[in-house]
């Protein structure tokens, strides 16, 4: 082992991986609140002194107060370090002290928009016989006062943000602030703070727009401190050993990140690229079952997993607009490349599977979806004799795919008999389930707003405990043809309506038809 793979190892082993809070792109998840007293940590929090609130608070009010450039940095720096000391109730209190404290002045709002609706618009045959130097003279104390609102309404905290941003370790510093905003709003909804999470998740998505981040290549040669951060981050398909970083990251494989001058070093989301002869239909074919194809023979770039590293940057789609950055990328060094797909996976298909079994199991036969066929019932039944001696082909399916250890997954026979509805209605929740008129499935939202279709399903793509848990070990493939991806989107974006292949699509038509 060399020196880089024996730095990355160590520093992996004696460094916890990052907390659940952590977003999972490609699984699109909101992060589980596994501990209510876990805050985002930094490196700073173990070596900086504690300090008092007052004391905080104060360094605060004069980063935002102070316009002397050396006095100013010197708050700043103590406000950061300040902040990072206090306990997880003092963070909460200082941030609600911001949000309430250094909003915009209401009272000034007000007034200002009573002398606007008190000003008379230049209307009717008085304003089409005035000359265009009497229109402006007329419109001027319009322009004025829209002038001062639009200063009024900018909260007094941009100025902290504004000053932040542009101080060295600021922009991660504000990452990690709504890292903890977005912590505590999960335990108790603030209007004000909820207010203050908005205009800092709108800054953060103009300071850090593509124009401002560097796409990177990220390879074996880099330093071991980055490299360290991918084992660390990637939370779809865990790195397993040095060895299997090494494969991420050498033939056949690519890794990209998107990187800010502002955070050296660490990418802010990452995407791991597989190149195929042919779209995957398991993840143990990308994971290097086998030998890698020779890059010259490969037509298709498979994305299989996308993983972001800051909490804080939370609804904030860096990943739509990396996507679209790795495919020009690879259509540019590689035209041998046709096909763009994803190996996907579904994480809350068994979710609302099982809630739907339960369902039916507790309401009466006149209100009870039957989510199966017929012939789909008896099979289950006959096949599941030795589990089950329900004549229910629903109680059947749920005692299964509820069962210890997955054991419907060791029995071929079981396997075979779940396919066919297993399939069919993981085609219905991806194609019809929804919430507010889009995809339920985060991950199936995430990846048709970017203006992908659905294009395969694919049974028993991932037999890992966290694949059968999550989607009975179906994955999917997304394609992304590069022609439809702006129609797709905008069709997606204003309608609702989710493209897919008659692969997919048969599957619910078949099922209609049945039942007409």
């Amino acid at each position: 082992m060399n020196k880089k793979g024996l730095a990355i190892l160590m520093r992996t082993k004696m460094r916890p991986l990052p907390s659940a809070a952590i977003k999972r792109v490609n699984q699109m998840e909101v992060p589980p609140q596994e501990n209510s007293n876990v805050v985002s940590s930094t490196p700073n929090a173990s070596i900086n002194p504690p300090r008092d609130f007052e004391q905080v608070r104060d360094s605060m009010l004069s980063a935002i107060l102070m316009n002397k450039t050396e006095i100013l940095d010197a708050a700043l720096s103590e406000f950061c370090e300040g902040y990072f000391s206090l306990s997880k109730e003092n963070r909460r209190k200082l941030l609600l002290t911001l949000a309430r404290e250094y909003d915009l002045d209401r009272i000034q709002v007000r007034e200002l928009m009573k002398q606007y609706l008190g000003l008379e618009l230049p209307i009717g045959e008085k304003a089409q016989h005035s000359s265009g130097q009497q229109e402006e003279l007329s419109l001027s104390a319009f322009y004025r006062i829209e002038r001062n609102l639009r200063h009024a309404l900018k909260p007094n905290y941009e100025v902290l943000f504004e000053r932040l941003n542009t101080h060295p370790g600021g922009l991660k510093f504000l990452s990690d602030i709504r890292a903890d905003i977005l912590s505590f709003l999960t335990e108790e909804n603030f209007p004000s703070l909820r207010a203050l999470d908005s205009y800092l998740k709108e800054k953060l998505g103009t300071w850090l727009s593509p124009a401002n981040l560097e796409l990177h290549n990220i390879t074996w040669d880099d330093p071991a401190s980055l490299l360290e951060k991918i084992v660390a981050y990637e939370a779809v398909h865990p790195i397993s050993s040095l060895l299997d970083l090494k494969r991420r990251l050498g033939v056949g494989r690519r890794c990209f990140g998107y990187l800010h001058p502002a955070i050296p070093g660490e990418p802010l989301i990452f995407i791991e690229v597989a190149l195929m002869k042919d779209v995957a239909e398991t993840i143990q074919e990308v994971l290097w079952d086998d030998p890698p194809i020779p890059e010259c023979e490969a037509t298709c770039a498979l994305f299989y997993s996308i993983s972001s590293t800051q909490p804080g940057l939370s609804g904030i789609n860096l990943g739509k607009f990396l996507i679209k950055r790795v495919i020009d990328v690879v259509k540019k060094d590689m035209p041998i490349i046709s096909t763009f797909a994803t190996l996907s996976p579904i994480p809350g298909y068994m979710q609302w599977l099982l809630s739907k079994l339960a369902s039916a199991e507790i309401s009466g036969p006149t209100f009870r979806e039957n989510l199966l066929k017929q012939e789909e019932e008896g099979a289950l039944v006959d096949a599941a004799v030795e589990f089950s001696s329900s004549k229910n082909g629903m109680e059947v399916m749920k005692y299964l795919l509820t069962s210890t250890n997955y054991e419907w997954t060791k029995s071929a026979k079981i396997i075979s008999v779940l396919r066919p509805p297993m399939m069919r209605l993981c085609a219905r929740y991806l194609l019809q389930e929804k919430k507010r008129g889009k995809a339920l499935d985060s991950v199936a939202n995430f990846h048709l707003q970017n203006g992908a279709m659905i294009g395969r399903l694919n049974w028993m793509a991932d037999r890992s405990e966290k694949g059968l848990t999550q989607s009975g070990g179906i994955m999917v493939n997304y394609i992304y043809r590069v022609e439809n991806i702006e129609e797709n989107a905008q069709s997606y974006y204003s309608k609702g309506h989710i493209q897919a292949t008659s692969d997919v699509s048969c599957f619910v038509e078949d099922h209609e038809q049945t039942r007409d």
